[in-house]
């Protein structure tokens, strides 16, 4: 023990760092990618060996597998796990978690620290992608299957939703309600499922000739509940909507905040659809519509798929695509019949998820 520490302690001096610093860098914790690369170099110059990567070069593996994602708040992410921790355990692997936040560098340095043998492979649903991250992600030797969308080019294991898909259920199923003016609360754009919803949204809106205008989009700043509430009251200063579609559950219990604090009734004068499909929504008074993206699927999916590479490492990439459902509930009540649509054609499944 002594001598992992003074170890340390010698890294921390060479790269002029603290030793916590030397000690979350090497245990595959985020960090800045410039503390990295000095803790790294520092660690390099003076023959230091994590006793993670010295286990692995003994066993040929760590017997663990990691799952990073944005905000480990997120129902939906607390619902992936769970899905990831089943599939992993009883393939005899321990899940490692991590929260990355949304910042793109902190995955690359999380994906930098696992490529020195902390985990065997690794899950990674990110919300924003950037060429910095892709270039991360091709030039990576750890196994990786991404939960979410990639550029077509990129040759990873990949699961995500058919946010596109969602989007329509959800429009069609307020059109046929008789509702016109949709609007719509999104996260931010510049993210993976902000984009993607937006598209969806807008694209949803021109096949059933619904009128569309800047002041019926708003996107929050985030895909929280704090962000939601701001988004729905600049929505509502600025437009008049009779039905309001949200980017996730979060944003659409925000917005029903928000609708009962200026006397407005759901669904009465404003439906409301959610995305997502989370237990907050159906614990919601009243209860809310939502799209099914079918996050315990995906994440059983994917951490099928990282097995299988594990196994046979040259396996043929897999795209697979999640076709979503919509769950009717009361925020959008007076449906010809309870329940939910699915893109397959498989009708409808009522009230409770």
């Amino acid at each position: 023990m002594e001598t992992r520490k003074s170890t340390l302690a010698l890294v921390a001096e060479r790269a002029g760092v603290s030793i916590a610093s030397v000690s979350r860098v090497l245990n595959g914790l985020p960090a800045s990618s410039h503390l990295a690369e000095r803790v790294q170099a520092a660690a390099q110059e003076l023959g230091y060996v994590a006793d993670a990567t010295a286990r692995s070069l003994k066993v040929g593996r760590t017997e663990q597998i990691a799952l990073a994602v944005a905000d480990v708040g997120n129902p939906v992410y607390v619902d992936m796990m769970h899905e990831v921790s089943r599939v992993v355990t009883d393939a005899g692997y321990r899940l490692v978690l991590s929260s990355t936040g949304s910042n793109p560098d902190d995955q690359i340095t999380l994906l930098q620290s696992l490529n020195r043998g902390y985990a065997d492979g690794l899950l990674l649903s990110p919300l924003r992608v950037t060429p910095e991250l892709i270039d991360t992600i091709r030039s990576s030797r750890l196994p990786i299957v991404v939960i979410g969308s990639l550029p077509p080019d990129v040759e990873v294991d990949n699961v995500r939703a058919d946010s596109a898909a969602g989007m329509t259920l959800a429009v069609a199923h307020l059109a046929e309600l008789g509702r016109r003016r949709i609007a719509f609360i999104n996260g931010p754009v510049d993210t993976v499922p902000g984009a993607a919803r937006l598209a969806g949204y807008t694209a949803a809106m021109v096949k059933r000739e619904l009128p569309m205008n800047d002041d019926a989009t708003v996107g929050a700043e985030d895909f929280t509940l704090a962000a939601g509430l701001t988004a729905a009251e600049t929505l509502l200063d600025q437009s008049t909507p009779d039905a309001i579609v949200c980017a996730n559950d979060l944003l659409a219990v925000a917005a029903l905040k928000v609708l009962a604090r200026r006397g407005l009734r759901v669904p009465e004068d404003i439906a409301l659809v959610g995305m997502d499909d989370t237990d907050i929504a159906e614990l919601s008074i009243p209860s809310i519509t939502s799209v099914d993206l079918r996050s315990a699927k995906r994440a059983r999916t994917a951490a099928r798929l990282l097995l299988r590479r594990l196994e046979d490492p040259s396996a043929s990439v897999s795209r697979v695509v999640i076709e979503p459902r919509l769950t009717v509930r009361e925020s959008t009540a007076g449906t010809p019949a309870p329940g939910s649509i699915d893109t397959a054609g498989s009708g409808v499944r009522g009230g409770a998820a």
